[in-house]
């Protein structure tokens, strides 16, 4: 291995990461900005401020980049101090990790009426950025990386927290969606989408957290906590606005799920939910169309749920009733 692999090799791999990120996170809302979703207005602010914090920090990370290949190129001491990119990261990250943990929080609270559940959700997001914006703040005010010891403890508060409340919502959401399957090929299909969407939202940002806490912890003296630290706020981007994008492909299929609009997520509150905290709900309404195809067992159902997905409806006609 060379002098640098630990240090400046292992910072630029997350760094061309994160590029690629922020290119998909751009491809994602320039596809929500000209989809006309009938989203509410502090949704739409949502996704303004989380592309907003991508794009400044994105820019932050490439001038760390130059900082450290072409200012400090022939100064190698510099590598044992950070500057103020890193204090940077941990503070966009928090905010990044916050605004999406809300927004499914949100999405938790209309599927199961636990004020509880959502207070815990609530508290732990809270709790995670309180300690990502004071390590932040603190790294910066030290500077020096062999005296980092200290941080620790406010490290692994940061990312502990903020990835018990991503894994928390995950299992929520998945809960609930699995346990919403009508046994109609259509809406299973539809349900299946979502709960990829809940997984990918969750999992991926977890899995960065946690590689940035132990390489943290256990390689302080490298620059391989940073190779994760980056990408963490685009992963939380992507996978929102994937969800959000996905309506697209669900108006393909006549169908319309949107757990974002408290008049229409009571649809997908099943029977015995009740052990969640929430109502009991007893039945769910389906309009189902039989049609001859020799392709099909005779009997198609086309079943049409009003539990909005993101913020708006899909369609514009009314479902069609046979």
């Amino acid at each position: 291995m060379g002098d640098f692999d630990t240090t400046v090799g292992v910072l630029l791999l997350g760094l061309f990461f994160n590029t690629y990120l922020y290119g998909l996170v751009t491809y994602q809302f320039v596809v929500y900005h000209n989809t006309k979703f009938n989203d509410a207005l502090w949704i739409r602010a949502v996704v303004g401020a989380l592309f907003m914090t991508d794009t400044v920090h994105s820019a932050v990370a490439v001038y760390a980049a130059w900082e450290m290949c072409v200012e400090n190129y022939a100064n190698p001491a510099s590598l044992f101090f950070v500057s103020w990119t890193i204090p940077f990261t941990a503070i966009a990250t928090s905010v990044a990790a916050i605004i999406t943990q809300f927004f499914l929080g949100h999405r938790v609270l209309l599927l199961t009426k636990n004020k509880l559940l959502c207070g815990i959700i609530g508290l732990l997001s809270f709790l995670g950025f309180v300690f990502g914006i004071y390590a932040g703040i603190r790294s910066g005010i030290i500077r020096e990386v062999a005296k980092f010891a200290p941080l620790a403890p406010f490290v692994i508060c940061w990312l502990g927290f903020q990835t018990s409340a991503d894994l928390l919502i995950t299992i929520c959401l998945t809960f609930i969606l699995s346990r919403s399957r009508t046994g109609f090929r259509r809406t299973d299909t539809i349900i299946n989408r979502l709960i990829r969407g809940a997984v990918q939202t969750g999992l991926f940002a977890s899995i960065f957290a946690l590689a940035d806490l132990f390489s943290f912890l256990l390689h302080r003296n490298t620059n391989l906590y940073a190779m994760f630290a980056f990408p963490i706020g685009r992963i939380y981007t992507n996978t929102l606005l994937d969800t959000l994008n996905a309506r697209i492909e669900l108006k393909s299929m006549n169908s319309t799920i949107d757990v974002d609009s408290e008049s229409n997520a009571n649809a997908f509150r099943l029977q015995n939910q009740g052990s969640m905290g929430g109502p009991t709900i007893h039945s769910i309404h389906v309009n189902k169309e039989v049609v001859t195809d020799a392709r099909e067992d005779l009997e198609a159902p086309d079943q049409y749920i009003d539990a909005k997905y993101g913020g708006g409806d899909v369609y514009s006609h009314p479902p069609r009733v046979v």
